[in-house]
């Protein structure tokens, strides 16, 4: 019993481990927002030489607006401008990014604003110098005090809080969603990042996000089309943006710890095995140590079938007691993990009752050997033996 007990707790709790693994890489992803693509700068040519991603400085708020409104499905394109910058608070300061962006990022990350008010439109048309921060950056600087409608300096400029996000965790990338502080697209352009004389209205990124109904591959497509386009670039030519769809490299991160944990539950299935050849090896011994119990009761009308049965039915009730057993300690050990480790696990009953039924199919399996062998005994050489 005590390879099944090893084997069902081991299967349970990987299983559990699993699951919840991938439930936290879809909880990173809804931080994220559903359905999100993503358009960076991609690579540029200089004479011979070819810079990597991010050297072309060709996307603007003009390439998010043509998206918005001319791509099918897209429900809004949120061009933003990134740093980091060191922000102070009386004589307290913290380096954190900042991001310049508008309204629609709200709409494209589905990121609320859990104290003080949002942002506004009129506040990005006037470049106000309003500013939301994120729970990292507000604890860093002011603790679990509420600073909506304190006064903050992002190099020297001053800013009024107006608001605090919802705590977002962090990214698949390991990122810390919440170390943000956000202010309006203009604000960051006239005041903290400045302005491109080639591009005055360039944009480090544009965020779309996409209705359900619309499909990821054609957006992208109807995207990369626009902005050739736009940016006019020719066959042959290095393109001047990448468009990246998140739910892929999580997809990828879900799919790799979907195989692992198959794997490891693999490994561990072979303790069901294990235990039940043990369960056939002491049911042998005990066919040998009842040779006389088997001949009675052959002798006073026992049938073969009937001896057959109760061998059969003995293994099975050890493997299933074991099984049973496997579950208890596997749950248990699930949750000490989950609660020590400070991991995610999920019970998951289905799979529980599974690998309980697959120890009982262990017992009937290994046990059929030994209880044919009591089966065929002849009832006076059972009587005879010692």
């Amino acid at each position: 019993m005590l390879g099944i007990v090893i084997g069902v707790a081991a299967v349970v709790v990987m299983i559990a481990v699993g699951i919840g693994a991938r439930e936290r890489i879809a909880a990173q992803i809804r931080s994220l927002g559903a359905n999100l693509i993503t358009v960076t700068p991609g690579s540029i040519r200089m004479g011979s030489v070819r810079l990597g991603g991010g050297a072309a400085v060709r996307l603007s708020e003009g390439d998010a607006l043509a998206i918005q409104s001319e791509v099918p499905g897209v429900v809004v394109a949120a061009p933003l401008l990134h740093d980091r910058e060191q922000i102070t608070v009386g004589a307290l300061n913290w380096q954190g990014v900042l991001r310049g962006v508008t309204p629609g990022y709200f709409t494209a990350r589905e990121w609320r604003v859990t104290s003080g008010r949002e942002m506004t439109p009129e506040d990005n048309k006037r470049a106000a110098n309003v500013l939301l921060l994120g729970t990292t950056m507000r604890e860093k600087l002011f603790g679990e005090a509420d600073p909506v409608g304190a006064a903050i300096r992002v190099r020297n400029v001053p800013f009024t809080i107006i608001g605090l996000l919802e705590r977002k965790g962090q990214s698949v990338w390991g990122e810390d969603q919440d170390d943000v502080a956000l202010v309006p697209l203009r604000t960051a352009r006239r005041q903290l990042i400045g302005t491109s004389r080639a591009n005055p209205t360039l944009v480090h990124n544009i965020t779309v996000k996409f209705a359900d109904w619309a499909s990821a591959e054609d957006t992208m497509a109807a995207i990369r089309d626009l902005l050739w386009q736009r940016h006019r670039l020719q066959a042959g030519q290095e393109d001047s943006f990448m468009i990246n769809n998140l739910a892929e490299a999580a997809d990828l991160e879900g799919s790799t710890t979907e195989v692992v944990s198959l794997l490891l539950s693999a490994v561990a299935s072979v303790s069901l095995v294990v235990g039940g050849i043990g369960i056939m090896n002491i049911m042998l011994v005990t066919v040998t140590e009842r040779t006389r119990e088997i001949g009675l009761r052959l002798a006073v009308g026992a049938r073969r079938r009937d001896i057959l049965v109760q061998f059969v039915v003995e293994a099975m009730t050890l493997a299933l007691l074991g099984g049973i057993l496997g579950a208890l300690v596997g749950i248990a050990a699930a949750t000490a993990i989950g609660a020590f480790a400070r991991w995610p696990v999920v019970i998951d009953i289905s799979a529980v009752l599974l690998a309980v039924s697959f120890a009982a199919c262990v017992g009937v399996f290994f046990g059929y050997y030994p209880a044919r062998k009591a089966a065929r005994l002849q009832p006076i050489d059972a009587l005879r033996a010692e």
